[in-house]
C-alpha cells in the first residue's frame, strides 16, 4: 500500500486541528496527504426544494474549507504533497472508504454538526469503532510534547495490529514506548477468597514481555517500558495518555479491552482521553 494518509475535514476548530496533526504525521512518515470533505446532501431533501440547489450551496462550501484546511497543512509541512477532495453520501461511510487506500485515517474529536459539548461527534465514533486500519481522533488544541507513545495490550493477538502502528510511531517520532497492561483485581467470591497479587502481577508482566519481544527485536532503537498494573483498563489508560503525545488501542482483545465494533474500554477512553487517540482494526 502507497503511503498516503487521509484527514477528513468539515470546518469545526476540531477538524482543523486534525489537519495539522495529519500534516505532522504525513511528514514522520513520508506520505502524501489527502484531505476530504463530505458533502451530506441527504438530510436536506426536502420536496420545496431542488436537490440541485442545495447540493450546489453546500459543495461550495466543502471546497471554501477543503481550501483553508491545504493552507493549513501546506503552511504547516511545506514538502508534504498536499490534495483535496470532495464526496458526497454519509461522511462515516465515505470516509470508511477513503480509509481502504490509505496508511491511516485521521478525524478530530467533534465535528461542526455535533450536540453542543459533546466530548465526541458521532462521526469520529463510527469511522473509529468500524474502519479497518489506523484511525486517529485528535485533540482539540495544540499539545505539549512528551515523546511518549503509550499502546494498549492484553496479550492477545488482537493488540498484533496497535503494536505494529504503535512501534512505528514511537520510532518515527524517537520516543519511547510504554507499553500499558491494566488487570482488575478478581471479585471475592467467597468470605474466605485470597490471591496472590503480586504473583498475579509477575504473571501478567510475563506475558506483556513475551508479546513485546518480537516487536523490540524488530525495532531495537525504540526504548520500550512495559508497565502493568492493577486497575480498570480506561482509567489506567487514560491516566498513561496524559504523559503521551499519542494513544494507541487494539479494538478486539480479551481482559476487558475489546468487544464486538467497539467495546467499552474503548469508548471510554475515546471519551475521558486528554490526548490523540488512535484505533487499530486489523485489515481483512
Amino acid at each position: 500500500m502507497s503511503e498516503l494518509v487521509v484527514v477528513g475535514v468539515d470546518g469545526s476548530p476540531s477538524g482543523f486541528d486534525a489537519v495539522a496533526w495529519a500534516a505532522d504525521d504525513a511528514c514522520r512518515a513520508g506520505a502524501a496527504l489527502r484531505i476530504v470533505s463530505v458533502v451530506e446532501t441527504w438530510p436536506y431533501q426536502v420536496p420545496q426544494i431542488a436537490a440541485v440547489e442545495w447540493e450546489s450551496s453546500m459543495t461550495e462550501r466543502a471546497r471554501e474549507i477543503l481550501a483553508k484546511a491545504q493552507e493549513i497543512a501546506r503552511e504547516r509541512r511545506p514538502t508534504v504533497e498536499v490534495s483535496t477532495r470532495v464526496m458526497a453520501g454519509k461522511a462515516s461511510v465515505a470516509l470508511r472508504e477513503q480509509a481502504a487506500e490509505a496508511a491511516e485515517l485521521v478525524v478530530g474529536r467533534r465535528g461542526a454538526g455535533g450536540f453542543a459539548g459533546a466530548v465526541l461527534g458521532s462521526v469520529s465514533m463510527s469511522v473509529a469503532g468500524q474502519t479497518p486500519g489506523p484511525v486517529v481522533v485528535v485533540r482539540d488544541g495544540d499539545a505539549a510534547s512528551h515523546d511518549e507513545v503509550v499502546v494498549g495490550v492484553d496479550g492477545s493477538p488482537a493488540c498484533e495490529p496497535a503494536l505494529d502502528y504503535a512501534f512505528r510511531q514511537a520510532e518515527l517520532r524517537g520516543g519511547s514506548l510504554r507499553a500499558v497492561h491494566a488487570w482488575p483485581l478478581p471479585f471475592a467470591l467467597a468470605p474466605d477468597f485470597s490471591c496472590d497479587i503480586e504473583a498475579l502481577r509477575e504473571s501478567h508482566l510475563r506475558i506483556t514481555r513475551e508479546q513485546l519481544t518480537p516487536w523490540q527485536e524488530r525495532h531495537p532503537d525504540v526504548r520500550v517500558i512495559a508497565d502493568v498494573q492493577c486497575g480498570h483498563p480506561v482509567k489506567t489508560l487514560v491516566a498513561a495518555g496524559d504523559r503521551a503525545d499519542l494513544l494507541v488501542l487494539g479494538s478486539q482483545g480479551r481482559s476487558g479491552l475489546g468487544s464486538f465494533v467497539l467495546g467499552s474500554v474503548m469508548r471510554g477512553v475515546l471519551h475521558h482521553a486528554r490526548c490523540t487517540v488512535a484505533v487499530v482494526r486489523e485489515r481483512p
